[in-house]
């Protein structure tokens, strides 16, 4: 007999995913700002002083954001997550709004920051939460654990439908309360 399926995603999980669409959104970014360079070197001779190395961190880091944003935001899972068959929603269900999705981008940066150490939580927490999804009130499900609504948007079969009178996830599947 085996044990129950745990539906939360675990650390290695979360991990490859990650790294995954750091590869993704970097190969983008390294491929636009070439593109970029290319098009000024040819205009004119001008090199990037310190405010303009600056605007670029920041473009940098506001691509990588809206990276996360969009893709949480919109459909539950960035490409990476996608591929790990994982998905991201709210205790209530539901896909992560716009605000709770910056959040949680901003909790993965604090997260990463002191060397990961804000995925250390994954190992302990019982819905194996970081700290970006304990700041956002998120957790991160294998793609079995979808409802069948949301299963069929992520097939392509139509258009992702917000879930009306959407379950939590402890009425999916047994696990304890803590509220």
């Amino acid at each position: 007999m085996s044990a129950a399926p745990v539906p939360y995603a675990g650390i290695v999980t979360r991990a490859v995913a990650l790294a995954l669409d750091a590869a993704i959104v970097q190969a983008v970014l390294l491929a636009g700002a070439a593109l970029l360079a290319l098009v000024w070197s040819l205009v004119s001779e001008v090199e990037l002083g310190e405010l303009g190395r600056v605007i670029a961190a920041c473009a940098w880091g506001a691509a990588v954001a809206g990276y996360f944003v969009t893709f949480w935001s919109t459909v539950g899972q960035t490409p990476g997550m996608r591929l790990m068959d994982v998905h991201v929603e709210t205790a209530a269900g539901e896909t992560p709004g716009v605000g709770r999705s910056m959040v949680r981008v901003v909790g993965l940066a604090l997260a990463i920051v002191p060397l990961f150490a804000g995925f250390l939580p994954v190992l302990l927490d019982d819905r194996r939460r970081g700290l970006h999804d304990l700041l956002a009130g998120t957790v991160v499900l294998h793609g079995r654990f979808a409802p069948q609504p949301m299963r069929a948007a992520w097939a392509g079969a139509g258009p992702h439908q917000p879930k009306t009178g959407a379950r939590n996830i402890e009425a999916r599947v047994a696990m304890p309360d803590d509220r």
